[in-house]
Order: C-alpha cells, then sequence, then structure tokens
C-alpha cells in the first residue's frame, strides 16, 4: 500500500470511532430501558474493534513513513 492509501484509512479509521464513540455515549446518556444498554454495550464493543484497527493502520503508516 501506499503511504497516501494509508493516511486516507487512518482518516476514515479515526472519524468511524469517533462516530461509534458518540452513538454510544449518546445512547448510554439518554437510555434506561434494558434495549439501549444492551444497544450502548454492542456500540462501545465496536468502538474498541474499530480502535484496534486504526491502531493498526497507524502503526503501518508510522513504519512505512520511517523508512
Amino acid at each position: 500500500m501506499t503511504e497516501n492509501t494509508l493516511k486516507f484509512f487512518a482518516i476514515v479509521a479515526m472519524i468511524a470511532v469517533l462516530v461509534v464513540l458518540i452513538r454510544g455515549l449518546k445512547t448510554f446518556f439518554t437510555g434506561g430501558n434494558l434495549d439501549s444498554k444492551k444497544k450502548s454495550n454492542k456500540l462501545m464493543q465496536m468502538r474498541i474493534m474499530l480502535q484496534f484497527c486504526a491502531i493498526v493502520v497507524l502503526m503501518s503508516l508510522a513504519y512505512i513513513m520511517g523508512k
């Protein structure tokens, strides 16, 4: 992959993490019933997975730019 492609994926990954984080926090703070708590938990699990993907992309970008 080229450097520009990894930069694009890094930006997309960070935006995805931010969107899921905001949706999860909104669900967590506005909810009260069991379904909203489950949805908030699923969104936070998705955030963790997206953060992992973002870290992999960022580390790949740092490795390529360091060469």
